[in-house]
């Protein structure tokens, strides 16, 4: 990248493209940070050995599910959560 690029030089209607790019990058870099997250989470809680049948046994496989299901649910009831604080003015 270029380190004398002169954001002023652009018009609005590409700094709009930019900032819209920019707000997509950072929430595809969120989605990765979160998937890895629970890749490792999950697979220190579910994976015991090594996998040399090339696939997760039976209790392995049912913990990795349980493990995501946890995990997504957790999530989605902090989402929640923060969006009743943000509409009640606290956030």
């Amino acid at each position: 990248m270029d380190a004398d690029l002169d954001l002023s030089k652009l018009s609005e209607n590409d700094k709009k493209e930019l900032q819209q790019f920019i707000v997509q990058e950072n929430q595809q870099s969120m989605v990765a940070k979160t998937i890895s997250n629970l890749t490792d989470t999950c697979w220190k809680k579910c994976i015991g050995s090594r996998i040399s049948a090339g696939k997760l046994d039976r209790t392995e496989e049912s913990c990795a599910a349980n493990c995501v299901d946890r995990f997504m649910d957790t999530q989605m009831s902090i989402l929640k959560h923060l969006e009743e604080l943000r509409a009640g003015g606290t956030v």
